[in-house]
């Protein structure tokens, strides 16, 4: 297991930068470190990163169960909570999927009685279940300082639907011409981003301002599938996009530049990024020749250098309305 983390001496040099908004120029992207969750063969997929570096997400064992867990990159040693598990799994399926500075977690979990997901919070080590009202299925996917959070609900007789929930007050909303929205993560002014399904069956980012303007699609050029999954408080994206070739590159998309960042770990042909901090701090996962998944710690740099950059793809002609279908997809990761 690599655990060799040192992530304060980054996070100081960036703290001002990444707030102010200060990288309007596309920047670069340096490897920290790369961490497993403990045991043997388990696939490690980090979801998200507190600004005190506390990083959750899912570990999935050799025989398919999965649970969440936190990495305390920042503690001094840095360790891994127990794993988590929704008392009301009876799946062997519960995803730790966001996590606040207080170290409140959310995520969800998987009912095989009614084959239905179900939100949770998992606070100071007691789980709150939660669903949205009238809704079928609720996946919560990220959470703020403020405790306001993101996620994807299927309500009763509609389509997938992304929503946010902000001052206890839920917001439910749709991208034009998609069968299923998801809303992965809001930061401290409430813009958030995800990744929708068009009526092709084809995935694209999306963010969602302050003022409610869905802006879409947010794919790079060359794209053939493209998911958003982490906003910071500048509003810096990041998620991963599949290319022509069928390989998968961890993004970084910096809206006032209209671009975006591209890494690949060495040597991988799948990289994802899944969530990013204030400070610019970045966790996300590859997938190394034997096809087992590893956490990566990343951190932005204020120059590019050798980075490979990338335009914002033009959008297409208007898509029709999607179909009022009720099908639900759950959340990539």
């Amino acid at each position: 297991m690599k655990k060799s983390l040192c992530l304060i001496g980054f996070t100081v040099g960036l703290a001002g930068l990444a707030v102010t908004g200060a990288l309007a120029q596309v920047p670069g992207i340096q490897l920290v470190s790369t961490f497993d969750y403990p045991g043997r063969d388990n696939q490690t997929r980090p979801q998200k990163i507190s600004d005190k570096n506390d990083i959750t997400g899912i570990y999935v064992d050799s025989t398919g169960v999965s649970r969440g867990f936190i990495f305390y990159a920042g503690a001094t040693p840095p360790h891994f909570s127990n794993p988590l598990v929704d008392p009301s799994d009876n799946s062997g399926l519960t995803e730790a999927r966001g996590i606040s500075n207080q170290r409140v977690v959310c995520g969800d979990y998987f009912d095989a009685t009614t084959g239905t997901y179900h939100g949770f919070f998992y606070i100071h080590g007691h789980f709150q279940n939660f669903d949205l009202s009238q809704s079928t299925s609720t996946l919560i996917l990220g959470i703020n300082n403020a405790r306001d959070f993101a996620g994807s609900v299927l309500p009763n007789g509609g389509i997938q639907e992304g929503f946010l929930t902000i001052g206890g007050t839920a917001t439910k909303f749709a991208v034009t011409g998609a069968t299923n929205t998801l809303d992965y993560q809001l930061n401290s002014t409430d813009q958030s981003c995800g990744y929708y399904i068009d009526s092709s069956g084809v995935d694209h980012g999306f963010w969602r301002d302050t003022n409610g303007m869905v802006n879409a699609p947010i794919d790079p050029v060359g794209s053939v599938q493209t998911i958003l999954f982490g906003n910071n408080d500048g509003n810096q994206m990041v998620g991963r996009y599949v290319d022509g070739s069928g390989a998968t590159h961890g993004i970084l998309f910096i809206p006032s530049a209209s671009a975006f960042v591209v890494y690949d770990y060495p040597g991988a042909t799948f990289t994802s990024l899944n969530g990013i901090n204030k400070y610019g701090v970045i966790v996300g996962r590859y997938t190394d020749a034997s096809g087992i998944d590893h956490g990566i710690i990343l951190q932005v740099t204020r120059t590019s250098g050798p980075a490979v950059t990338l335009p914002l793809a033009p959008a297409s002609a208007s898509a029709d309305e999607a179909p009022q279908s009720a099908t639900f997809v759950p959340a990539a990761y």
